[in-house]
Parts: structure tokens; C-alpha cells; sequence
């Protein structure tokens, strides 16, 4: 009745997250440039335990319709799906999405209420029925590829995922300052910078993490240039890609230069954690010939009538 031997089992269903606390509204904090990672991060593991695989459910877009995170989810086979729909009947979903999020925000206590559409069909009130629920999911085949957002997510999480890793062997011994600021912007004396130096017109300077103030300079000052800078940058970014650099260019046109080149270093910053440095910017300006702006980056203030 469902799926004929050779083609694949697909399906589609829409998970509708809302926390019951007044002061944890789920959209705004995934709306939060410091927090989307961190949201993420627990859908993707709570996703991950409910099918017993990583891959056993693929997110395809998280829309924000206060106070609803409505997460779009696609199952590329009938079993996953019925691991994923045993473990939302049990609440086992529920308790890991509560549980991880708990961590990744560092919050007491993270209370949710879940809803589970496939279609008009609300699957909550036939989750006894399981195959029928399998069929309306089945009949709802995706209506999209993923989302770019979600891929850049994606390789932000693998990347914090080996950070994590590195940081545990080398916060000890190398990072022994106990005031450390917060992300997203780590610390100048970051332990991860993937080198100490680099050299500026034969002038050695100490790498480093980008700064809030680093980012403003750039957006001031870039101007015109910033599509140039951006696509000097994609060569070690993928979150930078063309679509991204143009979609930036059309979002923001109204807002301006200023806006759209803060959004481009934004998602460099967002993307690339504490690999996005000063001197992989300054390799960007050099290439596009911004001496003077990547003079000011580094505090040399010199003449005007460098170009």
C-alpha cells in the first residue's frame, strides 16, 4: 500500500516546539545569533537519539512562529520514522529534547510542549494507530532541500565538536586565564587559533580571534568591497558561498553597505567560531587591496593616502 520495492521510503512531518516557561521563549533564542548554535546543537541530538542514528532524521528547516519552533523533519526510511514516532509517543523525545537543551543553554529546567503534524493530519491524536501514522507521513513527500542556514549549522556544530575535543587536551595547559569571555566572540588569547603570528608588510603580529570591534570597523569601512572580501573568504569558508553573498546583497539592499557587510562577517564569525581570526581577514583585505582598513584592524593608524 505504501512505498513500491524500488523507490525509496520518504517522508515529511512538521514537530511544533513550545516551552511552558513564560521566560524561555524558544523562537527568540533561536533567533539569537549566540544561542541558534546552541538550540540546534540539542534539536540535533535529541533528533539523534529518538531514531538511535545521526542520520535517522534529517532537518530540513526550523521556522520561528512565536511562540512556536516549528521544526521541518524529513525520514528517508519507514524504520527510522518508526523509531522516531515510538520515541515521541513514549515522551522519550520529549525528555532528551528537555535534557539537552537544559545543557546546551545552561538552564535549570526547560519545559516543552510538542505537537506533531504530517499535512493537516495532527499524528498526536492517532499515535496508537502507528502505521497510519506512517501513511500521512509517507503522503507527505519534503517540499524543499534543506535549508542553507541548516547546512551551515551543520559544519558549525561538527567544527565546535573537534574544538571541544582539541580545547579539553589544551585548555589546561595552555589557556590558564580564568576570565574568559563568553562566546560568540571567544577570547584574543584563544588556545584554538590555528596560528600564534602572522605577517602584515613584513611586520609580524599576534593572531587572534575577531573582535565586536574588529567586526564594526569592518562594516564601516569596507564598503563597496565587502561582496569582493566575502568571496576572498569562501575559498576556506563554505558558509560563505555565492548564493549566501548574493542573498546578503538582496536582503540587506535597503539597509545599506554598513548592514550587509556586518551580516557577511557575521556569518564568517557565526560559521567559523574561533577559527574566524584577524589574520584570515587581513589575508582577505591584502587580496582586494584594503591596506589601509586592514592597517586600521591592526591599530597602525598611518597616513591617509595609503589606498
Amino acid at each position: 500500500k505504501m512505498a513500491g520495492s524500488s523507490a525509496p521510503w520518504i517522508g515529511s512531518a512538521y514537530l511544533f516546539l513550545q516551552s511552558t516557561c513564560k521566560t524561555i521563549v524558544l523562537p527568540s533564542l533561536y533567533e539569537s545569533s549566540q544561542k541558534k548554535p546552541s538550540v540546534f546543537k540539542a534539536l540535533k541530538l535529541a533528533l539523534a537519539d529518538s531514531t538511535g542514528s545521526v542520520n535517522g532524521v534529517d532537518m530540513l528547516k526550523v521556522h520561528c512562529s512565536h511562540p512556536h519552533l516549528i521544526v521541518q523533519l524529513k525520514f528517508c526510511k519507514q524504520e527510522n520514522c518508526r523509531r522516531f514516532l515510538q520515541s515521541y509517543r513514549e515522551g522519550a523525545l520529549q525528555e532528551s529534547l528537555q535534557n539537552h537543551l537544559q545543557l546546551s543553554l545552561a538552564m535549570t529546567t526547560v519545559p516543552l510542549e510538542m505537537e506533531l503534524k504530517a499535512g493537516n493530519e495532527h499524528l498526536d491524536n492517532m499515535l496508537k494507530d502507528e502505521d497510519r501514522c506512517l501513511e500521512c507521513i509517507y503522503r507527505e513527500k519534503p517540499d524543499r532541500l534543506r535549508d542553507e542556514e541548516i547546512t551551515e549549522l551543520e559544519e558549525c556544530l561538527k567544527s565546535l565538536i573537534v574544538h571541544q575535543s582539541i580545547n579539553n587536551n589544551m585548555a589546561v595547559k595552555d589557556c590558564m586565564s580564568p576570565n574568559s569571555p563568553s562566546l560568540p566572540y571567544p577570547s584574543q588569547g584563544s588556545c584554538l587559533s590555528p596560528q600564534v603570528t602572522f605577517v602584515f608588510q613584513g611586520e609580524e603580529f599576534a593572531n587572534r580571534t575577531l573582535t565586536p570591534d574588529d567586526h564594526q570597523k569592518f562594516a564601516k569601512l569596507v564598503s563597496k568591497k565587502w561582496k569582493q572580501v566575502g568571496r576572498s573568504l569562501q575559498k576556506n569558508c563554505r558558509a560563505l558561498r555565492d548564493p549566501v553573498i548574493d542573498n546578503l546583497a538582496l536582503e540587506y539592499d535597503r539597509e545599506g553597505l554598513y548592514e550587509q557587510a556586518y551580516q557577511l562577517l557575521l556569518r564568517f564569525i557565526q560559521s567559523e567560531g574561533k577559527k574566524a581570526t584577524i589574520a584570515r581577514l587581513i589575508a582577505a583585505l591584502e587580496e582586494n587591496g584594503l591596506i589601509s582598513l586592514a592597517e586600521e584592524l591592526l591599530g597602525l593608524h598611518s597616513n591617509e593616502d595609503c589606498s
